[in-house]
């Protein structure tokens, strides 16, 4: 026979064991809503850094300024800084990020010091990626943000990504907030900065896919005037904010070859891996076509065939998967009979294709009517690329169609 104090013992006992089970209950809860409320605002595709392609000062024990233009807005952020290309540890000293001013100039009041682990300075070890802690920073829709980067010793192997169309800034030595950066070395590249994410709601963001067509070759260098840029503005000023993150890469590939790691290996990595992801546009394909010395049907099956493994893959994780049409090229050195045909196969299965959830038919906006297998004259800049008129036009019918799921 149990004893009044054994009982009322077990029954303390039952209730203690009841709180910390809705105590574990709440902080498992807890830590999966941390993992969902992340959302990307920005990003762009890490690649290895060609010698053309480095500053004329090494990046070890200097400071970098580097201007990026976000999408959503949020009031927590954080930063994700890549050493995947590199051959030795990443030495970082501190990193700070404002509101960006005129040219290399920065709101100096808005300056946020990130740390890593709740310190500033981090190594980030040869081949990783570390995203840093949370800030509190008032980051608004569409703004300049101004990232700079005091190094400590670095890899001889740089993690990059040139297309940036946008100005860095670079100095000797540690810089602070008010430090000036006016006399320092220009160069239109970024540098180890890979991703950011801020604290949102269910906007979610859509991750783009592409090549030198989304990573804004033909756009104005500063004026962030790529398609994606105008799909951001167009998604905003139709009372659907969403995060936009342009994973283009100039001169790559789906398959094979090209600049940067081809598609089919880059992405899990630049696409899957990006914080809550509800949407994909698979804007890539040209490079394939007209690099293709064989034969172009194989060329045209690969690409369906990989366009097939994206959406599989995008799916899987529950996100919505747009096609986008390849826009012409007459008039380019890509351009023959052979190449022109592979063209029309790839782009006749995305218009009628059942595994996609929508389709952005970039070709129908930008050709020209008259000559379908060239673009406009006044939306191109070489017969291969748009430029900044075209590029606005792109960016607003992708959220016409985007808007509409």
């Amino acid at each position: 026979m149990i004893s009044e104090t054994s009982y009322y013992l077990c029954i303390t006992k039952i209730k203690t064991m009841k709180k910390l089970l809705i105590a574990f209950f709440i902080c498992l809860t807890s830590a999966a809503f941390a993992q969902d409320k992340w959302t990307g605002t920005w990003a762009t595709a890490p690649q290895f850094t060609t010698e053309g392609n480095m500053p004329k000062m090494e990046l070890s024990n200097c400071a970098i300024r580097q201007i990026v233009h976000v999408s959503l807005a949020g009031k927590q952020v954080r930063l994700q800084i890549s050493n995947e290309y590199g051959d030795a540890p990443l030495q970082i000293k501190s990193i700070y990020i404002a509101d960006a001013a005129d040219s290399c100039n920065i709101n100096t009041k808005s300056a946020r010091f990130l740390t890593f682990s709740k310190k500033r300075a981090v190594e980030i070890a040869a081949g990783k990626a570390e995203m840093s802690d949370a800030v509190k920073f008032d980051l608004k829709s569409s703004q300049r943000l101004s990232i700079t980067i005091n190094y400590g010793n670095g890899p001889k192997k740089v993690t990059s990504h040139p297309g940036s169309r946008t100005t860095s800034y670079i100095i000797k030595g540690e810089s602070k907030p008010r430090t000036s950066f006016a006399n320092g070395e220009r160069t239109d590249h970024w540098f180890n900065i890979s991703a950011i994410d801020v604290e949102a709601g269910d906007e979610g963001c859509i991750a783009v896919l592409g090549n030198s067509i989304t990573d804004g070759r033909g756009s104005t260098t500063n004026k962030q005037d790529r398609w994606t840029d105008a799909l951001t503005e167009a998604l905003q000023a139709k009372d659907k904010p969403m995060g936009v993150l342009n994973l283009g890469i100039g001169g790559n590939c789906v398959v094979r070859y090209g600049l940067g790691d081809p598609a089919v290996t880059r992405f899990d990595r630049d696409i899957l891996s990006q914080r809550n992801v509800k949407a994909l546009v698979i804007f890539e394909g040209v490079n394939d076509i007209g690099n293709s010395n064989g034969n172009t049907e194989t060329t045209a099956k690969e690409l369906i065939d990989a366009y097939k493994t994206f959406i599989r893959k995008a799916h899987d994780k529950g996100i919505k998967v747009y096609g986008a049409t390849i826009t012409p090229f007459k008039g380019h050195s890509y351009f023959t009979f052979f190449h022109e045909a592979a063209r029309q196969t790839v782009n006749e299965w995305i218009r009628t294709s059942t595994e996609l959830d929508g389709v952005i038919d970039f070709d129908k906006l930008a050709r020209d009517p008259q000559e379908p297998s060239r673009l406009q004259k006044d939306l191109q800049q070489d017969w291969l690329h748009l430029n900044a008129a075209g590029y606005k036009k792109m960016g607003e019918a992708a959220a016409e169609i985007i808007k509409q799921k």
